[in-house]
């Protein structure tokens, strides 16, 4: 097994719990600007359509086919679209209210908070690299209070360049001082994570919980973080 140094952690779904915080969010927003009212009468279903069309809009940016802009501005304009609500004002106001909601919730995955003081207990070198914001990645971390784990965090606004592409690992690596045969990409997008690192020639893992398959095999494949202690 390599002897690891450096771990580049991914944090959206991977540590912090996108889809629970994501979800309290939604609700405040559903009840305080009383959506029920504007004639969308279910919560559940304001949620999944927003859970739809955000996870295609990110996959989208991964791509490069949309800037991060346009999510900022469209998300829920296409949320209230699919569920057949006009209203454009308000959606402009519930797009700021959800980035000033969101990063304020705490939830982190089962077993985050128990791997990183296991990988610290180690003596790794913890960095965070993410496609997100800037200034919501820092405020998602600082809620959570994991943000004193990690040396560097390595966004696609500081390396002018977002996972996959090559550039945004590079920029880590000379971020952090580490060479790729001494690091290890851990995250949960296969594309973005998984394969930008492999390409770069970092060994990756996979945290897999819906156990997918690919053609292509990640160095490590985990349903839970805790599997990952069995590994460094």
């Amino acid at each position: 097994m390599p002897a690891y140094k450096h771990l580049f952690f991914d944090l959206d779904h991977t540590l912090w719990d996108f889809e629970r915080n994501s979800a309290e969010s939604l609700s405040e927003i559903y009840h305080n600007f009383q959506l029920h009212s504007h004639g969308i009468l279910s919560l559940g279903d304001f949620v999944k359509t927003f859970i739809e069309i955000n996870t295609q809009l990110w996959a989208d940016f991964d791509r490069g086919k949309i800037a991060h802009g346009y999510i900022r501005e469209n998300r829920f304009r296409l949320v209230f679209d699919a569920l057949e609500v006009d209203n454009l004002a308000i959606g402009k106001d519930m797009g700021e209210e959800y980035l000033r909601l969101l990063p304020q919730k705490s939830h982190l995955l089962d077993g985050a908070v128990e791997l990183l003081d296991y990988c610290a207990n180690k003596n790794y070198q913890l960095h965070i690299v993410t496609n997100g914001f800037d200034s919501i990645q820092a405020s998602k971390m600082a809620s959570s209070g994991i943000q004193q784990y990690f040396e560097h965090v390595i966004t696609n606004e500081k390396a002018g360049a977002k996972k996959p592409d090559a550039q945004i690992f590079e920029f880590a690596l000379r971020s952090a001082n580490a060479r790729p045969e001494e690091s290890l990409m851990i995250g949960d997008n296969w594309e973005a994570d998984i394969m930008g690192a492999l390409r770069f020639g970092i060994d990756a893992a996979f945290y897999n919980p819906k156990n997918l398959k690919f053609e292509q095999q990640p160095t490590y494949d985990v349903q839970h973080l805790n599997e990952l202690m069995s590994i460094l």
